[in-house]
C-alpha cells in the first residue's frame, strides 16, 4: 500500500499512525512544511520518502508532491492527514488522483454543520434545533420559539473557535453589530447537559471493528470563552443508547475505514440524547491516549491494521477509567506538582506541556491518569484542579 501522509508530524499523535503504518508493511510517504531534520527520528525512520512543502496551503506543490510520488512508487492508495482541518484538501487531492476514500462531492456533509443535522434527522437520532445564517428578523423569530439562551457558532470549522452563549438581547445586538461578516454562521437552541463521544474504527465494510467513549461534564465553549482548565474521562464501557445512537449515525453518513468521533449530547433536562457533530477523524486532546490506557490497547495499531489489512481482531474490552485534567498558567493552583506526582502514584500515566496553538481548549500543560472507578478519577480531578 502506498499510503500518503499529509501533515505526519502535526499534531503529535501523527506520528504514532505513520509509524504503525510503517510497522503493518505501508510504503508511508509524507507532505509536510516541517524540515525534514525537525521530524522525530522515529517518523523519520517510518517514512519511506519526505516531500517537504513551504506552505500546506499550497495546492498546487501538493499535487506535485502526488504526481512526484505517483511516477516514483506508482498509484496511490490512500492520502490521508486525520485532521479536521484538511478534510477538503484531502477530499480533493484523493478526487484529483482517484484514491479510496472520501471525495469533494461529499466532504461538506463532514465539515457543515448544517449539513450534518440532514445526516442526523436520517438517522433517527435527535438534534439540535438550529437556523443558517441568522439575521435580526430571522434570529428574533428563533428566539421567539426556543428562547434565550442560544448559541451562535461558524457553520463551517472545528472546535469551538468563534463560538458564542448568546443569553440576552444586548448580546445578540453586540454579535450583529460585531460579527464577521465573511463567515457563515448559524444558530442552535442551548441544551443544557453533557457531552458523550462515540469513537471508534469502522472498516471498508462498515464493520464498527472498535469502540469507546468519553465524557465531558464541561462545556468546550465556556472553557475556551473562560480561558478556564479542562477535564473529561474515558469510560470503561459504551453505553448502549450512546453506541445505537452512533452506530446509526455511521450509516446514515454511509461512512467507511476511518477513525471515527461522534459528539452527542445528554440532556440534563430530559435525558434525551442528542447528535451534535460527527468528526471522520482520531479525537484530539489526548484522546487516543486515553482510549489506550482505559482499554489497553494501542489504537494507533488497530487502525494500521485496519487501512492495510482490512481488519483489527476481535474488539477489546475496558478496563479502566481514564482522567485528562489541564492546568492553566494563569490560575494558582493548591497544589504543587510534585504533590500530585505523590498523590496519584502509579495511576499518573502522563504528564506533558501542550502545543500552543491547542492551549486554549486543552489547557498549557496536562496530567492523565486512570482507576477502576468513576469516582476514583474525579477525585484526582478535584485534586488536581483544586484552586487556591
Amino acid at each position: 500500500m502506498n499510503f500518503v501522509f499529509f501533515s505526519p508530524h502535526f499534531p503529535g499523535s501523527s506520528t504514532e499512525f505513520a509509524i504503525r503504518l510503517h510497522e503493518e508493511g505501508a510504503t508511508v510517504l509524507g507532505i509536510g512544511d516541517a524540515a525534514y531534520d525537525s521530524l522525530d527520528p522515529r517518523l523519520q525512520r517510518a517514512l519511506t520518502e519526505y516531500y517537504r512543502v513551504d506552505s500546506m496551503e499550497d495546492e498546487d506543490r501538493i499535487v506535485r508532491a502526488c504526481g512526484f510520488f505517483t511516477h516514483k512508487y506508482g498509484r496511490l492508495d490512500r492520502f490521508e492527514s486525520l485532521n479536521e482541518y484538511w478534510l477538503e484538501t484531502d477530499a480533493r487531492i484523493r478526487t484529483d488522483f482517484n484514491v479510496y476514500g472520501t471525495k469533494a462531492d461529499f466532504v461538506d456533509n463532514l465539515k457543515q454543520k448544517s449539513k450534518m443535522k440532514d445526516f442526523f434527522q436520517a438517522s433517527g437520532v435527535d438534534t439540535v434545533r438550529f437556523l443558517k445564517n441568522p439575521e435580526r428578523e430571522s434570529a428574533a423569530a428563533f428566539i421567539e420559539q426556543n428562547g434565550f439562551p442560544v448559541v451562535v457558532k461558524p457553520d463551517l470549522g472545528s472546535g469551538a473557535s468563534m463560538t458564542y452563549k448568546i443569553r440576552n438581547q444586548g448580546e445578540l445586538d453586540y454579535f450583529f453589530h460585531t460579527r464577521p461578516q465573511d463567515i457563515e454562521f448559524i444558530m442552535e437552541e442551548f441544551i443544557d447537559g453533557i457531552i458523550l463521544t462515540y469513537d471508534g474504527l469502522i472498516d471498508q465494510s462498515g464493520i464498527v471493528r472498535f469502540q469507546a467513549s468519553h465524557r465531558f461534564d464541561q462545556s468546550i465553549m465556556k472553557v475556551v470563552g473562560d480561558d478556564d482548565h479542562l477535564h473529561y474521562i474515558c469510560l470503561d464501557h459504551v453505553d448502549p443508547e450512546v453506541e445505537r445512537a452512533g452506530r446509526n449515525i455511521l450509516r446514515a453518513f454511509d461512512i467507511r475505514e476511518r477513525f471515527f468521533h461522534i459528539e452527542l449530547f445528554k440532556s440534563n433536562k430530559d435525558g434525551r440524547l442528542i447528535a451534535l457533530e460527527v468528526n471522520m477523524r482520531p479525537p484530539g486532546a489526548w484522546m487516543t491516549d486515553s482510549i489506550n490506557y482505559s482499554y489497553d490497547v494501542d489504537v494507533y495499531s488497530l487502525w494500521a491494521k485496519m487501512v492495510v489489512h482490512g481488519g483489527c481482531g476481535d474488539p477489546p474490552s475496558g478496563h479502566y477509567y481514564t482522567g485528562y485534567a489541564s492546568r492553566k498558567d494563569r490560575k494558582h493552583y493548591a497544589h504543587s506538582h510534585q504533590e500530585i506526582v505523590q498523590s496519584l502514584g502509579d495511576s499518573l500515566v502522563r504528564y506533558d506541556e501542550i502545543e500552543a496553538v491547542f492551549s486554549r481548549a486543552s489547557g498549557n500543560r496536562a496530567y492523565q491518569f486512570r482507576a477502576k472507578t468513576l469516582d476514583e478519577v474525579r477525585g484526582m480531578v478535584a485534586y488536581i484542579q483544586e484552586e487556591r
